[in-house]
């Protein structure tokens, strides 16, 4: 596992977070805190809208790295497997901007507490945002191709320009006009030409040509992929339902603009994690090919990079509860939220837990057991929703943040004894192989 990969990687999640900070008090003020309450939650949406792909991208990745581990001679493969995860994902996306639109038709609107903005500007904004669903699950396709052959390098690069124009481009468009379906549509139009770019590389990395058809759709290998992406999709749905449920309970419980407040500090102390993400993003494809090839190797690797992630998150974890409020304010001046100091000191305590559960899920999807994660993601689903309700009800938006911490503890626990038992306990009674390493 090269350096270069897992600099250019925290590069590309780094510089939208740069971005973030420069931008999100300017259009904050621009904006008022009702449509910014919601904008965030337009950005929660589409974030989860990458789950649509239905776990195919993170399928094609492990898929494609095996194959590459065995043989170089298994290339010859892959431009099937990028035409079968083209096809899956632009129907499922197609599918989630359908229920978008159906849960519009029937109110889903009136379902947010938003006093002060017009009904249509919100419908307006619902509707626009459904279009951005299939363009974010076709790009974990092509996105997964280009991490199997851990082009982190080009991946960075567009996640760079993404993620400007996340939170820049709404930023200049609020300087014009404070409308939130003008903010929604700059997003999906930067999706459209996302999804473009992911496409041009990832048949870029399999050598094909500009106006080259891709190999047919194969129903053995969505049958392949789907096993992989069927468990993942689980884990896939129900996370991010679990993760962002609790800024939807505070819209509904308490009010939109409370939802901001929260999620101010909580973006804060979840921004910092792009260092971790940095390193599993990286070590998924790495561990997928040289399991296969080289399993001692990949067993060491794994518990050095554990090491690393747990020194680094507990440096941050550290300095976010000591000056947490006073990078807050630093940032953002009198807008900082009442409580946001509170909020950053407790959420701050999920981060090391956080960290062992997301390095033993990559060392898990390597092996392609991703049913052990989606059945503790179906146990802990309903406890978990239920619990960030009753905190949030009983202690307000501090309720969520307790939430947020106990949930990774307990996910630390579970996965960690799970992965150890499962995938490292193969790994060392598996026989060494010749393969080439990228």
């Amino acid at each position: 596992m090269r350096t270069s990969h897992f600099s250019w990687n925290l590069v590309g999640l780094g510089v939208p977070v740069i971005i973030a900070v420069l931008t999100v008090p300017t259009l904050l003020q621009a904006i008022g805190a009702q449509r910014f309450g919601l904008l965030t939650l337009a950005w929660g949406l589409i974030g989860y809208a990458t789950t649509l792909d239905f776990g195919i991208g993170r399928a094609a990745t492990q898929y494609i790295a095996a194959l590459r581990g065995k043989s170089a001679n298994h290339d010859d493969s892959v431009p099937a497997v990028l035409a079968t995860a083209e096809r899956i994902t632009l129907i499922t996306g197609t599918i989630g901007a359908l229920a978008v639109l159906v849960s519009l038709a029937f109110g889903v609107d009136s379902l947010l507490k938003v006093h002060l903005l017009p009904r249509g500007e919100v419908q307006w904004s619902i509707a626009l945002l459904a279009f951005a669903l299939p363009l974010q699950a076709i790009s974990a396709a092509y996105r997964g191709v280009n991490e199997a052959y851990l082009n982190f390098k080009g991946v960075s690069i567009l996640r760079m320009l993404l993620g400007a124009a996340n939170f820049g481009v709404p930023c200049a468009v609020a300087m014009i006009s404070p409308k939130l379906y003008w903010l929604i549509l700059s997003l999906v139009l930067s999706r459209a030409l996302a999804a473009l770019m992911y496409r041009w590389l990832a048949r870029r990395c399999i050598g094909l040509k500009r106006g080259s058809p891709l190999h047919p759709y194969s129903r053995e290998l969505a049958r392949k992929l789907a096993r992989f992406g069927g468990w993942f999709t689980l884990s896939g749905v129900l996370s991010p339902i679990v993760a962002s449920a609790d800024r939807f309970f505070i819209a509904a419980v308490v009010s939109s603009a409370a939802a901001a407040a929260y999620v101010i500090p909580y973006e804060m102390v979840a921004q910092s994690l792009i260092l971790l993400g940095a390193l599993t993003t990286v070590a998924f494809p790495y561990l997928s090919q040289r399991r296969v090839s080289a399993p001692d190797d990949a067993k060491r690797m794994f518990y050095l990079t554990l090491l690393l992630a747990l020194m680094v998150m507990a440096a941050v974890a550290g300095t976010l509860a000591v000056l947490g409020n006073w990078i807050l304010s630093l940032w953002l001046g009198q807008s900082v939220p009442e409580g946001a100091g509170e909020l950053v000191r407790v959420l701050s305590l999920g981060l090391l837990p956080y960290t062992v559960s997301s390095m033993y899920i990559a060392l898990l999807h390597s092996d392609g057991r991703t049913e052990i994660t989606a059945k503790i993601n179906i146990v802990e689903f309903p406890l978990f929703l239920i619990l960030t309700y009753l905190l949030i009800q009983r202690f307000g938006i501090v309720g969520a943040a307790y939430a947020w911490v106990f949930r990774n503890a307990v996910d630390a626990v579970l996965i960690t004894v799970a992965a150890e038992r499962g995938a490292i306990q193969r790994w060392a009674s598996r026989p060494r192989i010749g393969a080439r390493e990228s």
